[in-house]
């Protein structure tokens, strides 16, 4: 059975091994990108985002959750609580990535759920969602899980397709 979990050194064996299964792909959601080698202070980063402390300058709150099977981390999630204006501009409510060696299942389907449940947990009622409008496999995930496509827009040399979900 697969569940949502708050980041917990349980399971710190596989969230390194993930990390090194990325290898020097761009990571999705940004938390993915804190410096792991101290776990236990990765974990307090982690957890000062979900409780509003020690924002950096232009970051919203945010809770970050991985999706487990068997003890195993297969992808990762992260829920701004609410969105500044550049947020809103690029880069939306939901990020979310799922562990290479598992992709191809339908699982960024369902975390993509699950992560809508959990927003809406949060009051969020519109949901923002924004991916490069060239990844074919992010857009039909977002337009699978109800995605309304709102906006296109050019960042840097970059198109990003601009989702709302609505309850």
């Amino acid at each position: 059975m697969r569940k949502l979990v708050l980041p917990n050194a349980e399971f710190q064996q596989s969230y390194c091994t993930y990390i090194t299964e990325l290898g020097g792909e761009e990571r999705y959601p940004f938390p993915l990108d804190f410096d792991h080698q101290d776990f236990p202070a990765m974990l307090g980063r982690i957890e000062d985002f979900r409780m509003g402390r020690n924002i950096p300058e232009g970051f919203v709150p945010s809770s970050t959750y991985w999706l487990v099977e068997d003890n195993e981390i297969i992808g990762c999630t992260n829920i701004r609580h609410h969105l500044n204006e550049k947020i809103k501009h690029c880069g939306g409510h939901i990020g979310l990535g799922i562990r290479p060696s598992y992709l191809g299942k339908g699982l960024g389907n369902e975390l993509l759920r699950m992560s809508i449940d959990q927003a809406r947990k949060f009051g969020i009622e519109s949901i923002h969602i924004h991916c490069h409008t060239n990844n074919a496999a992010s857009v039909a995930m977002i337009e699978s899980c109800g995605g309304k496509l709102d906006s296109v827009i050019d960042v840097g040399d970059e198109r990003v397709s601009r989702y709302l979900i609505e309850r």
